[in-house]
């Protein structure tokens, strides 16, 4: 038996990060094309800074072995493109059956989250709200504040990510947008129901 070795890892919420992660990434504005329902927002946002980083990961992969735990830290900057409020691509796990936790450091924000048929829940995310995703969720983060909101996340090392889940029915079915102070969701008009079959291979991913 091969034994991964223990460790402990500081969060810097200050900076919006794991120290001595494995793995980082960046999401800039141009990279986000298709997720606002407002394209000419979206358009002259990335006509005026394109670069701009909306969101960060920092991870610690120990292993990508089952019974295994990645986990991080995601910082994602407010902002708005049109009414919507900036936010994460979202993803289901691939495999569909692998959930994750989401743990508020810092800011405010909302996890959007759909079921294969389509139900929504909005959860409230802040400082020591722990979130919990079940399996089979799609799921997004969303800065609904005026601060970056900083979250912890952990999720089984063999868990992948299928973002075009969310392409393929046209966004998710609801919107996260501005209302006055602060924020409401409306339905997404572009939306479209998965048919049985494309919930069927959803449910196939499964694995034990």
């Amino acid at each position: 038996m091969n034994l991964v070795e223990p460790s402990s890892h500081f969060v810097d919420v200050a900076r919006g990060r794991l120290e001595t992660g494995s793995g980082r990434y960046k999401k800039r504005l141009k990279d986000l094309a298709g997720l606002y329902a407002d394209e000419a927002a979206y358009a002259a946002a990335v006509g005026r800074n394109s670069d701009l980083v909306v969101y960060e990961v920092t991870e610690q992969r120990p292993s990508a072995d089952h019974g295994d735990l990645t986990f991080g830290v995601t910082s994602m900057r407010p902002g708005r493109v049109g009414d919507e409020f900036f936010m994460t691509r979202g993803h289901i796990h691939a495999p569909a059956n692998r959930p994750e936790t989401y743990y508020g450091e810092a800011g405010e924000g909302v996890l959007l989250l759909e079921s294969p048929d389509g139900a929504v829940r909005l959860l409230e995310i802040r400082p020591r709200i722990l979130c919990y995703v079940p399996p089979m969720w799609i799921h997004r983060s969303v800065n609904t504040g005026l601060e970056q909101l900083v979250m912890s996340f952990c999720y089984p090392s063999d868990s992948g990510q299928d973002y075009d889940v969310i392409a393929r029915s046209g966004g998710m079915r609801s919107r996260i947008v501005a209302d006055g102070s602060g924020w409401k969701e409306v339905p997404n008009v572009a939306y479209r129901t998965r048919t049985e079959e494309e919930k069927a291979a959803m449910l196939a991913t499964t694995v034990a």
